[in-house]
């Protein structure tokens, strides 16, 4: 049975962290605990494995930029973990295989679901890094304007220059297979719909301002939603993906829905190419972890309960001690004290 603590939590993100960077391209840059000393100098980038000739350019170009590729990165392993955690595969595959773009889920709904999230999470990497001027090339968006109130200034989220950023990185080795390839055309598709849910997803803030703050003037900018958000779009987008195949229509191939029965789909929406493994029984040769070992709940209908979870293998059922604070009292001023509470709990794992 996996622990739940911080420690036990971990080994699960390490993992998660190996299989998405053996997928992007740029998983050599994200490994790194800090690009700024590594990369202070562009010449550096023609030593980075794993980037192809156009990335390696762009890293010259924009060297600064690095870290926020990294941290879009990091963020994407983030919500996947969170979208997936009571799902057979949970982004998560066996520490030091790089197999999860190779084998079992290369083509599949979920590959699309990494695609457009990890493309979502540079340009919103970026995007923040504009914001909060550590970029040089770039700043915050000052071509918003209006013609009536309210007043447009702030700083408004400069988002087209962190989906044109993550265009000419993130792309470029799909686009060097050439558009011939059907995994190419469908994970640039996801990419760009990854980007789509952040750029459809933005708000407007304002600030008042007036005689005891009567509003007689607002002052606007533009920003981006909380990349949760953009998670929680995403993952709906991926229950209602579309299954297509590639079709020839006159000199170009297109990806078309795979069934007559199935909606067109939008460049919104997340396309797949083959059906996804059931992720139940552990074969490394594939990368598939299983999910013997994984918490489940006895009670629940859905994809998180022992039935579904546990492939119908069944569960085993432990006794496990949780610490709780309770009896908490407001001391005047300014303190909470609490006891601590122990109580046992029954712990269900798939067998």
């Amino acid at each position: 049975m996996h622990g739940t603590g911080p420690d036990a939590a971990r080994p699960c993100r390490d993992l998660a962290v190996s299989i998405l960077y053996s997928l992007l391209p740029y998983r050599h840059l994200a490994k790194q605990t800090s690009l700024r000393g590594a990369l202070r100098d562009p010449s550096v980038c023609a030593g980075l494995t794993g980037l192809v000739e156009e990335q390696v350019r762009v890293c010259r170009r924009q060297v600064e930029a690095m870290e926020a590729v990294k941290r879009g990165a990091e963020l994407a392993v983030e919500e996947c973990q969170y979208q997936f955690h009571s799902r057979r595969w949970n982004c998560s595959t066996l520490q030091g295989l790089q197999v999860f773009g190779k084998v079992a889920i290369q083509g599949t709904r979920e590959s699309a679901f990494i695609h457009a999230i990890s493309s979502a999470g540079v340009a919103f990497a970026v995007t923040r890094a504009c914001s909060r001027g550590e970029l040089e090339k770039c700043g915050c968006d000052r071509k918003i304007r209006g013609v009536t109130p309210p007043r447009w200034s702030g700083c408004s989220d400069n988002l087209s220059y962190g989906i044109a950023f993550s265009q000419a990185f993130v792309d470029n080795p799909e686009r060097s297979r050439g558009i011939s390839s059907s995994r190419a055309l469908m994970n640039l598709h996801n990419n760009e719909a990854g980007r789509k849910a952040l750029l459809a997803h933005m708000k407007v803030e304002c600030k008042c301002h007036g005689v005891s703050g009567s509003c007689e003037l607002r002052t606007c900018w533009r920003v981006m939603p909380p990349f949760r958000k953009v998670g929680n779009v995403l993952k709906e987008k991926f229950e209602g993906a579309t299954e297509v195949h590639p079709q020839r229509v006159g000199s170009r191939k297109l990806l078309v829905p795979k069934s007559s029965r199935f909606k067109p789909y939008t460049a919104h929406d997340l396309v797949y190419l083959l059906a996804s493994p059931d992720f139940c029984d552990r074969d490394p040769r594939r990368g598939v972890f299983g999910t013997s070992g994984r918490q489940c709940n006895r009670t629940s209908p859905a994809m998180d309960g022992c039935e579904l979870l546990c492939c119908g293998r069944g569960f085993h059922t432990t006794q496990a001690e949780v610490v709780e604070r309770c009896s908490c009292k407001f001391r005047w001023c300014c303190s909470v004290k609490c006891k601590q509470c122990r109580h046992r709990v029954e712990v269900h794992s798939c067998r």
